[in-house]
């Protein structure tokens, strides 16, 4: 979310990471859902299900190096980073006797070659001040779904509870790093007795309080995946509605911290948060704009917004400075905010009391953004969609260009495509092809620079993951399968795979490696030989 010294930082290779993990969500700061590992096999066997805690019999598992059980959800995708894994889920599975399950959160470091846990953040339920919100706000107690991004010796990561917290790699390990010296009361429901922690425990370096200090109501699920640019972290707020009305619509939905201390430096000027449908889970991505850097963000009114960074503002004040906007793009296309000059009732449609359908059947609605922008060269890929529950509609895939040079506008409208449903996720765009998937099941491949269809694959199946592309082949999870496909322009179904619970999160692929997480477990899938 957020020239030359700070194009260094972002665009280089940094020296803690090595080439082949993958430490953040997407992998770097442009998402593009791409790796470039090879030997990553097209399918594996998760093993004979088992009625016991883990659900599945290691010792029948094929091209399986570890299995760990998870707790009963997860939408944290897996990230890679010096040899661990982390990856987030909720507390109702946790098997520690300190803590007693409180539909909170759960990040969980693991060693990257044997899926043994090195240290766990716990993260109890939000304890939601009942003047401020109502009984309802407990929705987005679904454990920690945010992907943490690992940079140096420190891992960022939005909480379960609207929090920015900045973790020590090695846990309680090394001792307890400050500022923030609480994590024995932090771990336990307010009023709760300390427990006693250990060095397999987290170590929270700083702590920042998106819902208290800002601040800000989250909707569903706080989720933002940080990104890092130079000494600043841009972070979502997961500002949003309640009973369809925005409850703070002058609330920021984009902040930057200091990475150092998590002091507030910059938020954006409120003007997304008025026009926000339902809530904000995308996160923010880098763009080389050819009049500069550009912090992209997928906000929840609809729109692609480009921000000049921090880095090149004036010098951060009190209070926050305001990020400046360089340009907004509305994804929402022709008839899809107002049909017959008639505004359409986003709400409305919602609970069934209004109707917008086109000729073929298909609700056509304003849409937020779901999924995170993907930068490639100067363009940028993002789709369009809602809550799943709100079922099916016309979605749409834009690609904006940022070529504009002299007074022209920074970007233009390359191509849209309308042929796509309702999406949450976001997409992959590898040798001249983007892969997308939408919530009806359907996979896409589109000609990159025109938005021509190649080919689709209908999954049959609900999907709310999203295409990753390493080796070949396209990786997707859905509600009842895990799905790969032969990347390229010749569309074929290499392997459908069961795994017991529903793929929400997005895999990853490191160090010859998949990583792929259903809602109750995490594989580590790698090459063994052939398969019978």
């Amino acid at each position: 979310m957020w020239v030359a010294a700070v194009v260094g930082v972002v665009v280089g290779v940094p020296p803690w990471a090595r080439g082949d993990d993958w430490p953040q969500w997407g992998g770097g700061q442009r998402r593009n859902l791409v790796s470039h590992e090879t030997g990553i096999p097209a399918t594996f066997h998760p093993g004979r299900k088992k009625r016991d805690r883990l659900g599945f019999d290691p010792a029948t598992t094929k091209n399986v190096r570890w299995m760990v059980r998870l707790g009963s959800e997860n939408y944290s995708g897996p990230v890679v980073a010096q040899g661990r894994v982390y990856v987030g889920t909720n507390d109702e599975d946790l098997d520690d006797p300190r803590f007693r399950p409180t539909r909170g959160g759960v990040l969980d470091c693991l060693d990257e070659k044997t899926g043994d846990l090195v240290w766990r953040l716990v993260v109890p339920r939000l304890e939601v001040d009942r003047k401020l919100v109502s009984e309802d706000f407990d929705d987005m107690n679904l454990g920690i779904c945010s992907s943490a991004t690992v940079e140096g010796g420190f891992a960022y990561l939005v909480t379960n509870r609207c929090e920015v917290v900045c973790l020590d790699v090695d846990g309680l390990a090394d001792g307890n790093d400050g500022p923030f010296r609480d994590e024995s009361t932090f771990s336990v429901p307010d009023g709760a007795a300390p427990v006693v922690l250990g060095p397999r425990d987290a170590d929270i370096v700083w702590r920042f309080d998106m819902l208290r200090d800002l601040p800000v109501f989250p909707h569903d699920a706080s989720n933002c995946s940080v990104l890092v640019v130079g000494s600043h972290l841009y972070v979502c707020t997961a500002n949003g509605v309640y009973d369809g009305k925005v409850v703070l619509p002058t609330a920021a939905s984009l902040v930057v911290l200091d990475k150092r201390s998590g002091k507030l430096l910059a938020r954006d000027d409120g003007t997304i948060s008025a026009d926000v449908f339902h809530g904000q889970w995308s996160s923010p991505t880098v763009l080389d704009s050819s009049r500069g850097m550009r912090i992209v963000f997928g906000g929840g009114d609809g729109r692609c917004h480009g921000f000049v960074p921090l880095e090149q503002n004036a010098q951060p004040r009190d209070p926050a400075t305001i990020l400046e906007r360089a340009w907004v793009f509305d994804c929402n296309p022709p008839g899809y905010r107002a049909r017959g000059g008639v505004p359409i009732d986003y709400w409305a449609l919602v609970r069934g009391k209004a109707t917008s359908v086109d000729d073929a059947g298909l609700v056509v609605s304003p849409n937020e953004i779901i999924g995170s922008p993907v930068v490639a060269g100067n363009r940028v890929y993002v789709a369009i969609g809602q809550d799943p529950v709100h079922g099916p509609g016309r979605g749409a895939l834009s690609c904006i260009a940022a070529d504009g040079t002299g007074a022209g506008a920074e970007v233009r409208r390359v191509w849209q495509y309308t042929g796509i449903g309702r999406a949450l996720s976001t997409v992959a765009v590898d040798d001249g092809l983007v892969y997308a998937a939408e919530y009806a099941g359907k996979v896409h491949c589109l000609d990159a620079d025109t938005g021509e269809l190649v080919w689709f694959h209908d999954t049959q199946d609900e999907i709310w993951s999203s295409t990753l592309v390493v080796d070949g082949k396209v990786y997707i999870g859905g509600r009842k399968t895990f799905t790969v496909l032969a990347a390229g322009r010749q569309k074929k179904t290499l392997a459908q795979i069961k795994l017991g619970s529903p793929v929400w999160s997005i895999p990853c692929a490191a160090n010859k490696t998949l990583f792929v997480a259903s809602q109750r477990n995490l594989w580590a899938v790698e090459e063994q030989g052939e398969m019978p």
